[in-house]
């Protein structure tokens, strides 16, 4: 899909490899049809006769048409931009995907493709369609009948036997081939969905339409997919699954066109990812706020290894990600149709997402069947029925799991009265519920600690459009108020969604207070008359809190994460800090202590540190408060201010700073560059794993230099195993510290050379107490890092913070430090860094620092008053929650009552009054018979003998 590097068909991944080939995207400011699309482009190519228009023959109308030509590219783009009817122009990124192999297997046999080669040979025999609780409708004559789901995919034959419904089969490829003949990933999919005998699908009554975008070369092209979603929108599709993806949520075009489809009523399901169990590898789109993204289960109900696990990643650099995925259901071993025409299992999130848009293939049916839902049914809707209705996966916490389990007979009863209203993502702030609320609920608040930030998704049932009418109110239930609580959001929802972003932070007032603070949000928007309405709709949530706060720790326990000089993928093409990692080629986990830092989070946690984020820069601080300053694999500069500033904290304050570096080496850099065919120049890495000359000017204080060596081994320390991959080196140090030093191979030279060097005596790590605070400097962050696939060494941060605090070392064997004769860094050429950089800017052709960010001011709103009597403001039913500690399903056919069944009860009253009048007449005329039966039958024998 719509990434330069890395993209999956999240099923079946392997190794990637995308190009991209010599062709634009034109998007209009409207929809064209061919002659006018034809007409616009001939006026802004009238000076490029080598280039031309390809257009597609399978649409009417487009918002974009695709250019290709060889010469001029800039000119071009120029010509074409200045159209009135142009928008803009794109290039057509050529994306390239590796599918393992698998065999066709018969319903006896235990093969199938999982993604971790990791068989389980015990569950190949489960119908995912009994799990899914799907038979129990289709005994009520639910089956999908009428509803259209569009399947993106790899093809399905026309003729295949396991469908009865193919309504279309269209190729947006370059094949001009409907068929899947080659991958067999479309085909599967297809089945999960509509599947009608052998391995049967969920809806098998599901009008299907195969929009094949990926070729028997497992390749494809944006504007294919453009034009599928163009296709899917004239054909009003009802549902449309999406199993593959990728982690390029920056890529506009494609982002935006899948709003355009949910703000039209498609409810756009999409997996998440096979890159689990490390968090912050959520794929796009499914990782968008109107999207459903859904996760992985294995048949133990526990959260796959594989399946991608949040946070998003869109909003790291300002603040904290929302909770993804939305749902989570069985992806493992999963039965379906094959190529020729038999069953065979697979695993992954891309067979979960087929699942889930089975389910609601039958929800809708169920809703179009009734006047009243079928006017109200959206993506939104869907969302909000299976999100309440969804079963909580036990130890799982809500970056895993989302909302829990899809439950097909829960979100059943619960769409028969659904009402439309607004609902929020997670649908409570509760740190006493562990481990769900993961990771707030693992540390307390205190006086003096960063804001926590909690990003909630709103998710509006009344209309594509929305508006937050006032601000939120904060409703605490104690009245001395030690919680500040502020809110920043933007008032305007657009595709049925929007957020609003909570700061939560303990006041003076809060110094001492040991318990749990418990309170309310409430949330009001307001949406325009949606169909038959006459008024505008509003509709308020209450959002419970519950907060565990604690006095103020002690200041050599406290520790600040920078999070505000970390730079990545998709913003800029960052390289992988580990160079060995061939099949991840850049940096697009998020570099966050919640993310792919995860685990050396929960084991500072463990050892009683308390661990707070900084989103801004080192000016926005006060070192009074903190302890330790934790600076990992920066890849931003640093502003002048914040060197100055950051001297006087350890120098003066008595701050210690913590430093894990990464690789950083000009030529390596330039040696991993890559080819652009759109703009036929090759794009240069915008940095190394970090940022080692910005890291030189901090440090240069204590006269702490890193080398551009990029080193590789193992070492042990005190019996323990230290490994480092594409780790930086000590090239000077303060005259009062010492260092470590070990054997190491120059891994530079065999990425160069080929040449595989081993150095002893390299120092690796080092630490200095100049005055009041300490400086350790790591070469390498690998250790620690999640996504690093190395030796953990977590116990190593642990030492480094006992020496910070006590001064005294027990484990480590420093030394001091011995010149050693390694060149200084020389700065790579990166001439698009200031694009992304917050620190530094182009002025004019030479780079200069931009003005440094004010630091945020959060104001509290006032609290308001507490009503215990308000009600919850979420979707839920009374009804859901009976026999659920045992996990029971339900049948309230026979006896539930909900809103819509009114005129259907009135009917029954109706039969039922009608019945027992009928049966009283008969009764009083049989008894009048049995004291008058000979009058009765004289008169009758006389009547007869009189005629």
């Amino acid at each position: 899909m719509l990434l330069n590097f890395v993209c999956v068909l999240l099923a079946l991944i392997n190794v990637v490899q995308c190009n991209q080939d010599n062709a634009f995207i034109v998007t209009f400011t409207e929809y064209l049809s061919l002659l006018e699309q034809r007409e616009v482009l001939a006026q802004c190519l009238q000076e490029h006769p080598k280039w031309f228009t390809e257009q597609s023959t399978k649409l009417n109308r487009s918002d974009f048409c695709v250019i290709r030509g060889t010469e001029n590219t800039g000119k071009v783009k120029s010509d074409v931009l200045r159209h009135s009817k142009v928008s803009g122009i794109y290039p057509d990124k050529h994306v390239s995907v590796q599918i393992a192999e698998s065999k066709d297997t018969d319903s006896s046999s235990s093969s199938y493709l999982d993604f971790f080669q990791r068989k389980i040979m015990s569950v190949t025999s489960r119908s995912i369609t009994s799990l899914a609780q799907a038979p129990i409708l289709w005994r009520r004559g639910i089956r999908g009948n009428g509803v259209k789901v569009a399947i993106l995919d790899t093809g399905l034959q026309a003729n295949h036997p396991h469908f009865l419904n193919i309504k279309d089969a269209v190729d947006f490829t370059d094949e001009n081939d409907p068929s899947d003949r080659v991958i067999g990933h479309g085909t599967f999919v297809a089945g999960v969905i509509a599947s009608s005998r052998d391995c049967l699908g969920i809806a098998p009554a599901t009008e299907l339409y195969s929009l094949k975008v990926f070729n028997s070369k497992q390749a494809s092209h944006t504007s294919w997919f453009l034009e599928a979603f163009n296709y899917a929108l004239q054909m009003e599709v009802d549902i449309l699954n999406l199993s593959i993806g990728g982690p390029d949520f920056n890529d506009k075009l494609f982002v935006n066109k899948v709003k355009e489809l949910t703000a039209k009523g498609i409810i756009f399901v999409s997996a998440l990812g096979n890159d689990g169990p490390l968090y912050g590898t959520l794929n796009n789109p499914a990782d968008q706020l109107d999207v459903i993204g859904v996760g992985g289960l294995n048949y133990e109900d526990e959260i796959a290894d594989f399946s991608s696990r949040g946070m998003t990643l869109w909003e790291i650099p300002y603040g904290y990600g929302r909770v993804k995925p939305d749902i989570v259901t069985y992806g493992t071993a999963i039965r379906g149709s094959s190529l020729r025409g038999t069953c065979r299992y697979l695993t992954g999130t891309s067979v979960s997402s087929p699942v889930v848009a089975g389910i609601i293939t039958l929800l809708v049916e169920v809703m179009n069947k009734n006047e009243r839902l079928s006017r109200i049914r959206s993506p939104a809707s869907i969302k909000q029925v299976l999100m309440a209705s969804a079963e909580r996966v036990q130890g799982a916490n809500m970056f895993e799991q989302g909302s829990g389990k899809i439950n097909l007979m829960k979100a059943y009863e619960l769409v028969k009265g659904y009402i439309p209203q607004i609902t929020v993502s997670p649908n409570k702030i509760d740190w006493t519920d562990c481990p769900y609320m993961w990771p707030y609920c693992s540390q307390p608040l205190y006086y003096t600690a960063m804001p926590q930030i909690i990003n909630m998704t709103i998710i509006n049932g009344m209309n594509v459009k929305g508006k937050i009418v006032d601000p939120p109110t904060w409703h605490p239930k104690l009245s001395d108020h030690i919680l500040d609580v502020s809110f920043s959001y933007n008032p305007v929802l657009h595709s049925w969604t929007g957020y609003v972003a909570i700061f939560i932070s303990v006041n003076d007032r809060g110094k001492e207070f040991a318990g749990t603070v418990e309170g309310y949000i409430l949330v009001t928007v307001k949406s325009p008359p949606s169909n038959e309405d006459i008024s505008d709709q509003e509709s308020t949530v209450k959002i419970n809190v519950k907060v565990n706060v604690i006095p103020t720790p002690a200041r050599h326990k406290r520790i600040l994460w920078d999070q505000f000089h970390s730079l990545g993928y998709p913003l800029g093409p960052f390289p992988r800090d580990n160079l060995n990692l061939n099949t991840a080629p850049l940096d697009w986990n998020g570099d966050h202590i919640h993310t792919n830092f995860n685990e050396l989070y929960k084991f500072l946690r463990t050892k009683g540190y308390f661990i707070e984020v900084l989103t801004h820069p080192f000016t926005c601080f006060d070192s009074d408060y903190y302890g330790h300053l934790l600076l990992v694999d920066p890849e931003d500069d640093f502003f002048p201010e914040e060197i100055s500033k950051l001297e006087q904290d350890v120098n003066k304050n008595g701050l210690n700073l913590m430093v894990f570096a990464d690789w950083y080496n000009s030529q390596v850099i330039k040696h991993l560059k890559f080819f652009d065919d759109n703009t036929k120049q090759w794009v240069i890495l915008q940095g190394g794993g970090s940022n080692i000359p910005a890291l030189n000017k901090l440090l240069s204080s204590w006269n702490i230099v890193l080398s551009d060596k990029i080193w590789k081994g193992k070492f042990t320390v005190a019996s323990r195993v230290v490994e480092v991959v594409s780790s930086s080196s000590i090239l000077s140090f303060h005259e009062n510290g010492q260092v470590l030093t070990a054997t190491l191979t120059d891994e530079a030279s065999d990425v160069l050379n080929s040449n595989k060097v081993t150095i002893n005596n390299v120092p690796i790590l080092g630490i200095v107490k100049p005055i009041n605070g300490s400086v350790a400097v790591f070469g390498d962050s690998s250790c620690i890092d999640t996504a690093g696939y190395s030796v953990k060494c977590y116990w190593l941060v642990e030492e480094l913070l006992s020496i910070a605090i006590t001064g005294n070392d027990k484990v480590l064997p420093l030394e001091k430090f011995k010149p050693i004769n390694f060149r200084y860094p020389k700065l790579a050429s990166t001439p698009l860094f200031h694009r992304y950089s917050r620190v530094v800017k182009n002025a004019n052709g030479i780079m200069d620092f931009q003005p440094i960010p004010a630091c945020p001011v959060y104001s509290p709103v006032e609290s308001k008053d507490y009503n215990d009597s308000y009600p919850i403001g979420q979707l839920h039913s009374k009804l859901l929650a009976i026999n659920a500690a045992k996990n029971d399903i339900i049948d309230f056919d026979d006896y539930a009552v909900t809103n819509d069944d009114s005129a259907r009860l009135f009917k029954m009253f109706f039969v039922i009054v009608t019945m027992i009048t009928i049966a009283a007449i008969y009764f009083l005329y049989t008894v009048y018979c049995l004291f008058h039966r000979k009058r009765i039958v004289f008169y009758k024998i006389k009547t007869r003998g009189g005629v």
